[in-house]
């Protein structure tokens, strides 16, 4: 079968020393249309996450909800959504904690986990949508410091319990709770399931378990802790105690009719997010064999990898129509073929369905 150039440029995903190239076939995949069915009087903002609970429920964590100054809106809402995409409710309207959304997970016991990046806060909900646990502490808004962090050189040490614009949320098997932290801080912190602090691991920095804006986190049944070392390009693999195992990087050639969906090209040189590869969200599928997908800003993929890192397919590139991405800040994955993607630039959320075998 004869394949078109573009087809040719993107299926060999680079080898390491002395290896030959592996094809990195694309996947098939629709999208299901307008499956998001929102009230007539609510809109959504930039979506900076989304999940999916263990009833296919679907929670969509957006910078809607009230208006502000530019930079001090208190940009956050979280919606639930039926597995048709039936509007349901809209939980913790108003909540303390809201200022600007980052990320939503639900745990195996359908528990719902909001992280606002603005308030430094990680809050808990139980399935009832009530608060359960609550992370971190916002500034006081009487203190005449209350002002967003700034990054200084060299950084801030982090302090137990308290975050500097936090991610994401992950959980292993029993219960503990690990929380990637973030903007300004670099670690990952370590709760057990009470919510009582553990430890934490990781400073700003380029060597093996150092970070560069841990932007999302997941756990496989194993126990291991996959970190989204986004500015490094790469996703490190720790367990759950922090230790160092190993690092995935995602090294597929860029399409040559790719495009960024607003700014300069980004090229060979460019740094931090808009590297190709550089892993903004990630989710690994639930067993027995387990996957993980991982989404990059440029060019606009989302892969497919074993969870030793072999990248198994891709699909998906930068635009604003359906099928396409502007800037995928979570995603969800409760089945192999079935994904779900916030999308930031594009103001929604995608539901995917993957085709492998007719790409096969």
């Amino acid at each position: 079968m004869k394949l078109p150039l573009f087809a040719l440029f993107t299926c060999f995903s680079a080898a390491a020393p002395g290896q030959t190239a592996a094809p990195v076939p694309e996947i098939p995949y629709e999208s299901v249309p307008n499956f998001i069915k929102l009230p007539p009087d609510v809109y959504l903002g930039e979506v900076a996450g989304i999940a999916v609970d263990s009833k296919k429920h679907i929670f969509i964590f957006s910078r809607g909800g009230t208006t502000g100054p530019a930079y001090g809106a208190a940009a956050a809402q979280l919606l639930e959504f039926a597995p048709d995409g039936r509007f349901l409710r809209e939980i913790g309207k108003n909540l303390y904690a809201w200022s600007y959304a980052h990320a939503v997970r639900t745990d195996k016991d359908d528990n719902i986990w909001a992280v606002d990046k603005g308030s430094d806060m990680i809050i808990k909900f139980n399935p009832e949508g009530r608060v359960a646990m609550v992370f971190g502490r916002k500034k006081e808004a009487s203190d005449d410091n209350a002002v967003p962090w700034t990054h200084v050189t060299p950084p801030r040490p982090a302090v137990d319990g308290q975050f500097r614009q936090p991610t994401d949320v992950a959980w292993n098997a029993r219960g503990d709770i690990f929380i990637s932290d973030g903007y300004v801080n670099s670690r990952v912190a370590k709760y057990d399931k009470n919510g009582d602090w553990v430890k934490q691991w990781g400073d700003h920095g380029t060597q093996s378990g150092e970070f560069d804006t841990p932007h999302s986190i997941a756990a496989d049944n194993n126990g291991n802790i996959y970190v989204a070392d986004r500015g490094n390009r790469r996703i490190q693999v720790f367990d759950s105690d922090g230790v160092y195992e190993r690092q995935i990087t995602i090294d597929v050639p860029v399409p040559p009719d790719a495009r960024a969906w607003m700014g300069a090209q980004p090229t060979a040189r460019s740094g931090g997010a808009m590297q190709s590869g550089a892993p903004w969200a990630i989710c690994i599928t639930p067993g027995p064999t387990q996957y993980l997908y991982s989404a990059d800003g440029y060019p606009g993929r989302i892969y497919k990898l074993s969870l030793d890192g072999k990248v198994l397919g891709m699909l998906g590139s930068t635009g604003r129509q359906p099928k396409q991405f502007g800037w995928i800040h979570e995603l969800a994955c409760p089945g192999e073929n079935e994904l779900y993607a916030a999308e930031l630039l594009n103001w929604r959320a995608q539901k995917l369905i993957l085709h492998p075998a007719a790409g096969r």
